[in-house]
């Protein structure tokens, strides 16, 4: 049999009539269920439920009347290599753990789960699937995701639906204006000299090296980025000027730059979402890999490579800002997205706060009067359909985003490209699975830059 020994043991076991097919992926899953493992003093719990859903962990905390934590990416490791599967299976009862099944997966007539291996999956009735779950607690633990989707091209209504979320969280007014509800710090004075000079059409090299070198650690940091192993520049890099007449150029650097000095803007939170990609080392390969994207497009097809680098380092900044405004549910979040690690963030943040980081890292780009091609692309960057002015940057890091995660980087849903998308962008798909492939060749090059800039 094409399953696990342990999958036919039980399954026999129980007398189970079922059909073996093969597998195929719809957003991190395989099959109509998706399954999490929890623990509390009281041992572990294994949750499945529909793959179409988010896990409310707290209504799975009411619901069991126990304070369930996810389990570790290193214990799930552990379970699946004694029972010698390839991923978590979401057969009930081969785990051997206690159980407790979603409601919505009983009111369905046929079933299609995860064995467990990478090929294979299992599609089984009702009455089979009731018969193997036995006297497990079931009940409704759930949200449709598709409850939580809201058409991205609504952005006119992103400033109320943040104010509403901080008016929620602060007990405040819903009439006092946003501005006047959260103390953000102001951009830096670094990066509005830079977008003074990104505007200026006689600025020049030494303009730029003038600007950077007037702030010693950004200084060291685009040197730092000039002599790393990734751009292999041959002979010593010494100072910014030699960085961007030798190395990065007059653009990346600008950019670069800017990028920088606004990222260390917030400070990074203290609590994160294990089994997930640190913020700055997200930020660099998402950077890069639309540097590698953009590179793997016509020539005459190509948007401005500096404005999809500061995009790509940009991308997640709403994360840091969920972490300083809403400190107490953002340790909330981290733990619904290891509970649910293949949904789309943005569901999440948005049941859990009605507003979501794209719509706060966009808005406050817009309040600091960054360029509107940077703005859109982090408010659509989770949106395929987007395809107004300057969608050309959300779009890339929407492919961005996704390939990287097929490699186990960054946190975007894992899904399907759509062949328009990459039409869209005059993108060939192979050209763009191999410039990732080649960036990612250079991945302790990167990694250095990553631990530079996170020191």
């Amino acid at each position: 049999m094409p399953v696990a020994a342990i999958i036919e043991e039980r399954l026999s076991q129980q007398n189970s009539v079922f059909g073996i097919s093969e597998a195929v992926a719809s957003d991190g899953h395989f099959g109509d269920a998706k399954t999490t493992i929890f623990e509390d003093q009281h041992g572990k719990l294994q949750a499945i439920y529909s793959g179409d859903s988010i896990l409310d962990v707290e209504a799975l905390c009411r619901l069991t009347q126990r304070q369930l934590s996810v389990v570790s990416p290193a214990a799930i490791a552990s379970i699946c290599d004694q029972l010698t599967l390839e991923r978590l299976t979401t057969i009930p009862t081969v785990l051997g753990l206690e159980l407790i099944v979603d409601q919505r997966l009983l009111d369905t007539t046929e079933l299609t789960l995860d064995s467990g291996s990478k090929h294979y999956v299992i599609t089984i009735n009702n009455e089979q699937f009731r018969n193997l779950i036995g006297d497990a607690q079931t009940g409704t633990y759930t949200v449709l995701e598709s409850e939580l989707v809201t058409s991205s091209l609504e952005g006119v209504n992103d400033v109320n639906q943040i104010t509403m979320a901080i008016a929620n969280f602060t007990q405040l007014r819903i009439k006092q204006r946003l501005q006047d509800t959260v103390e953000f710090p102001p951009m830096p004075e670094t990066a509005q000299r830079i977008l003074k000079l990104r505007i200026n059409p006689d600025a020049n090299i030494q303009d730029l090296t003038d600007i950077v070198e007037s702030d010693p650690p950004l200084a060291a940091q685009v040197v730092s980025w000039a002599t790393s192993p990734y751009y292999a520049a041959p002979g010593e890099i010494k100072s910014v000027h030699d960085a961007i007449v030798r190395v990065l150029g007059f653009d990346l650097v600008l950019n670069l730059a800017l990028g920088l000095a606004l990222g260390k803007t917030l400070s990074l939170p203290k609590d994160s979402a294990q089994g997930f990609t640190p913020y700055w080392e997200q930020a660099i390969y998402t950077a890069t890999a639309i540097e590698a994207l953009v590179g793997a497009i016509p020539a005459r097809d190509r948007p401005n490579m500096g404005i999809a680098y500061l995009s790509g380092l940009l991308h997640n900044f709403g994360y840091l800002i969920l972490a300083e405004v809403f400190p107490p549910y953002f340790s909330n979040i981290c733990r619904y997205q290891e509970a649910n690690p293949y949904s789309n963030h943005c569901h999440i943040e948005r049941h859990l706060l009605g507003v979501d980081r794209d719509q706060l890292g966009s808005w406050l780009m817009r309040l600091w009067d960054m360029p509107e091609e940077v703005s859109s692309a982090l408010r659509f960057q989770n949106d395929v359909e987007f395809d107004q002015q300057h969608g050309a940057y959300a779009n890339l890091l929407f492919i961005a985003k996704r390939l990287l995660r097929k490699h186990g980087m960054g946190d975007a849903p894992l899904v399907d490209i759509p062949a328009g998308l990459y039409a869209r962008l005059q993108l060939d798909p192979e050209r763009a699975e191999d410039a990732i492939i080649t960036m990612l060749e250079s991945a302790e090059e990167l990694e250095i830059m990553v631990s530079n800039l996170a020191a």
